[in-house]
């Protein structure tokens, strides 16, 4: 009997920035995870790895090509992988991938990846460059 290599398989690429679980409270009435509600936990976790990197405030000025790839259900855990891609004066591009895990079946699937660009801001909600 031949044993499976896992080598080739996708797996997260990334720091894991942000664990959440799917909520009943988190669906649509068709009982499906809303989209928005994926977004703003990628919003979450990349404000996070940008927040590091400019060593305070930030705010999301963008996010480009997102594209789901599979539902989330009521139950899996989601988990969010962060990649700090660029860093300007004053932005930051953070790449997000989100990955399903079912705890029941023990799979884990990628569901979608983003970049979000954040800028650094100051307490009066000013751009100020990086330090």
């Amino acid at each position: 009997m031949e044993t499976l290599k896992t080598d080739h398989l996708p797996h997260p690429e990334g720091e894991l920035t942000l664990r959440v679980q799917a909520m009943p409270r988190d669906t649509n009435p068709d009982n499906d995870i809303f989209g928005g509600w994926v977004v703003s936990q990628m919003d979450l976790a990349a404000e996070m790895s940008a927040r590091q990197v400019a060593h305070g405030r930030v705010a999301t000025v963008a996010i480009d090509k997102l594209v789901f790839m599979r539902p989330i259900e009521v139950g899996d855990v989601v988990s969010f992988y962060t990649i700090v891609s660029d860093t300007g004066r004053s932005s930051i591009q953070v790449q997000v991938e989100a990955w399903t895990r079912n705890p029941v079946a023990d799979e884990e699937h990628k569901v979608t990846e983003g970049n979000f660009v954040f800028v650094a801001i100051d307490d009066n909600r000013r751009t100020r460059k990086i330090i």
